[in-house]
């Protein structure tokens, strides 16, 4: 379980710590978001589930 979480952090350490200017604030992604921001939100929702599924219990 300890490298299960300790997998997770640094899954989303990599993610959240990604080279922001790949990812410009001027271009518009899907529904007018910028892909800055639909990026976050989709790695932030990834992080949860990916913790949901770590932690529930059986």
């Amino acid at each position: 379980m300890k490298e299960r979480a300790l997998a997770l952090f640094f899954l989303a350490w990599v993610l959240f710590t990604p080279p922001f200017d790949l990812l410009p604030l001027g271009e518009k992604g899907p529904w007018g978001l910028p892909l800055l921001y639909l990026y976050l939100f989709l790695a932030w929702g990834l992080v949860i589930l990916l913790a949901y599924f770590l932690y529930r219990k059986p």
